[in-house]
């Protein structure tokens, strides 16, 4: 999809549906085998290759995307180990990470959302967040009452 990240579901408005072609679905292949992290990669490689491991969008991930994450982390891994940093690699290894939908963006832009259990949250701060909503519409509200058509 082209053009600006759409916003996540529960911000859109309207009843719009969504651009784009019919949803084709096909068989998954055999579960696939995550690879190993090379001990040769780059830290922040490694540590990027980890994250994908511990993601939610993973779990769309075929062998074949492993396998491209693998090309990508060792792409970032040479190019973040020799002396001189290289724009265009760097500009490919971004891209292939925004195939394997890494970022909130290209999720958005694939119709992907990930949401996060709120189980470990902090109660406090879970108290916290929703009594500025309740203070934000309160405040809305108060607002459009004093609102008066000029006569």
């Amino acid at each position: 999809m082209r053009g600006p990240v759409p916003k996540r579901s529960d911000q859109r408005r309207g009843h719009h549906k969504p651009e784009g072609p019919a949803l084709v679905k096909a068989e998954a292949g055999k579960a696939p085998t995550i690879p190993r992290a090379s001990g040769d990669w780059h830290p922040i490689a490694k540590r990027w290759f980890q994250s994908l491991k511990d993601s939610g969008q993973a779990q769309f991930y075929e062998q074949s995307d492993w396998l491209t994450a693998v090309y990508v982390a060792e792409a970032m891994s040479r190019n973040l180990g020799q002396g001189k940093f290289s724009a265009q690699l760097f500009q490919s290894v971004m891209s292939a990470m925004t195939d394997l939908l890494t970022t909130e963006g290209a999720r958005r832009r694939a119709r992907v959302e990930l949401e996060r259990d709120d189980a470990g949250e902090d109660p406090a701060e879970a108290a916290r967040v929703t009594l500025m909503d309740a203070y934000r519409k309160a405040a809305r509200s108060v607002a459009c009452s004093d609102v008066r058509p000029l006569a």
